[in-house]
C-alpha cells in the first residue's frame, strides 16, 4: 500500500507537471525573435518568463527554500533581474535549463517529507514565514507557474493568434 503522503504528493507533482507541460506547449512553434519580443509595457517576453520560473519559481523555492543550499542562497544575490534574458544566451538554452530545473525540483520533492518545514526561510523578502511545510512550497509553485502559464497564453495570443488547446 502507498502511503497516504506520497500518494498526496504523487498527485500534487502531476498537476505541477501539467502546468510546466502547459508553459512549454504554448511557446512550442515559436522562433528566437517572437520569443525575446516584448510582449507588454513592461518589456518581459515569453523567454524572460521562463527565466524567471526557472531561477525565480524552481530554483528559489526548491532549491533554496526547501533544501536550503547555501550555493544556490549565495547565487540569489548575483540575479539582477530574472526577467531580462541576455542576447547571447540561446533561446534553446532557457528552455532546457527549465526543464532541468524542473526535474531537480521533483526531485527534491520526491526525497522530502510533505511535513517538513523549509530548511532557509527568507525574512528579508517575505517577512515572517507564510508557507510552513514542502506541501505550502508545492502548493505556492502549483500556483504561480499556472499563473504564469496564462500569462505566456495571453503572449502568445497577442503574439501570433494561438490558443493553448483551442482546435480553430
Amino acid at each position: 500500500m502507498t502511503a497516504p503522503a506520497t500518494t498526496e504528493l504523487q498527485a500534487l507533482l502531476s498537476f505541477l507537471h501539467a502546468q510546466r507541460r502547459h508553459v512549454l506547449g504554448i511557446l512550442e512553434g515559436l522562433g528566437p525573435e517572437a520569443l525575446r519580443q516584448p510582449v507588454l509595457p513592461s518589456g518581459w517576453s515569453c523567454l524572460g518568463l521562463v527565466q524567471h520560473l526557472t531561477l525565480d519559481v524552481e530554483r528559489f523555492w526548491f532549491q533554496a527554500v526547501v533544501t536550503g543550499d547555501p550555493a544556490v542562497i549565495e547565487a540569489l544575490d548575483d540575479i539582477e533581474d530574472a526577467w531580462q534574458v541576455s542576447p547571447d544566451v540561446p533561446h534553446t538554452e532557457v528552455l532546457d535549463r527549465y526543464r532541468t530545473e524542473a526535474g531537480l525540483s521533483d526531485a527534491v520533492v520526491n526525497a522530502t517529507d510533505p511535513d517538513a518545514g523549509p530548511a532557509w526561510w527568507p525574512h528579508h523578502l517575505f517577512g515572517p514565514p507564510h508557507l510552513h511545510t514542502v506541501r505550502d512550497v508545492l502548493l505556492h509553485v502549483i500556483t504561480e507557474t499556472a499563473c504564469h502559464a496564462g500569462h505566456l497564453d495571453a503572449a502568445r495570443e497577442l503574439l501570433d493568434g494561438r490558443r493553448w488547446l483551442v482546435l480553430t
